[in-house]
């Protein structure tokens, strides 16, 4: 089990030839599955294929192969990258789901999900037409993801849920190659089974609906509906005694090193590296909170920081203030 490095609210895509089964169908799903309908196949596909193009991830590593070869140019990623997402108001258009009818005049809901292969979202098929031999026969051939019948009793359910499980499916499929860069250069905790659980936990305890993993100090940013900030310290052994190493050369009190040595605290001297100085001597208790352990591959300590606006490098906008925006668009 492994985490996305980075998770935010995205766009259900609706397509249906029938303009009124889409007004009820966009009615009766739960508003935080936010939603688009098309009813013209062709428009659809049109803006599909450019939001693929303008949206995109945008997280690439850099090659430097000067002067080795090829085979031994070196990787580099800035991490940045990945929280900078949250201060781009467009995030939440992402297209991650697709759910498209089978009968449409245009080109039928196959043809319409091969037209769209080349794009990372994710298909279901959604219709009372097409039989188990067409459903089956585009999921091996890998157009669709999921095939659910109008008809069945719990439809709606099961696709709310379809959508969910598809979403997490999306945004793990588009940060499994960097989540693997990063799971050996000192955030091994992305993909550590007993981390992610924790925090799966979290983010239920608080509401989150988006996080980025975060390089200074190393963690996870979250966010919930409203926008509100919450970084999730995390550190090893190895970190820990960095943090102490710094601390005494920089001669801090007895009782700071002391409680960084027993593993008790979690600091976080928020200007800059985010290590102890001299300047910190006289309140470093504002910039600690109680450490919290996780057995996993290895010991990871961790804490839970609220963030004060303006903590950030720039504000990020709200999943809420979207759908109300949304709403109040019509």
């Amino acid at each position: 089990m492994s985490l996305p490095i980075y998770h935010h609210p995205s766009l259900t895509v609706l397509i249906d030839d029938s303009d009124s089964f889409l007004k009820s169908l966009s009615f009766q799903l739960d508003p935080a599955l936010a939603s688009k309908a098309f009813h013209d196949t062709r428009a659809a596909l049109e803006w599909l294929q450019e939001r693929g193009e303008q949206l995109g991830n945008g997280l690439h590593p850099t090659y430097d192969t000067y002067p080795r070869s090829h085979e031994e140019c070196s990787v580099a990623f800035d991490i940045d990258q990945i929280h900078r997402i949250s201060f781009k108001r467009q995030r939440f258009l992402t297209p991650s789901v697709v759910v498209v009818d089978y009968s449409m005049p245009q080109m039928n809901g196959v043809e319409l999900c091969e037209a769209l292969r080349a794009l990372p979202c994710k298909k279901i098929l959604f219709t009372g037409v097409a039989d188990e031999k067409v459903a089956v026969d585009a999921f091996n051939r890998g157009l669709i993801d999921r095939y659910i019948k109008k008809s069945d009793d719990d439809a709606l359910d099961r696709l709310e849920s379809e959508i969910t499980a598809l979403q997490d499916e999306y945004f793990a499929a588009r940060s499994g190659p960097l989540r693997d860069m990063l799971a050996v250069n000192n955030y091994g905790f992305v993909s550590d089974p007993a981390f992610v659980a924790l925090v799966r936990d979290l983010i239920r305890e608080h509401g989150i609906v988006e996080h980025y993993v975060y390089s200074s100090p190393a963690g996870i940013l979250m966010y919930n509906s409203d926008g509100a900030a919450k970084l999730l310290v995390v550190e090893t052994e190895a970190s820990m005694d960095s943090h102490y190493e710094v601390a005494c050369d920089n001669d801090a009190p007895t009782s700071l090193l002391d409680a960084l040595r027993e593993r008790c605290i979690i600091p976080w001297f928020r200007d800059g590296d985010g290590m102890f100085s001299r300047d910190f001597s006289q309140g470093w208790h504002k910039y600690i909170a109680p450490a919290q352990i996780c057995r996993g591959k290895q010991d990871y300590y961790w804490a839970l920081f609220d963030l004060a606006p303006g903590e950030l490098a720039e504000p990020a906008s709200s999943f809420s203030q979207f759908l109300r925006e949304r709403a109040s668009a019509g």
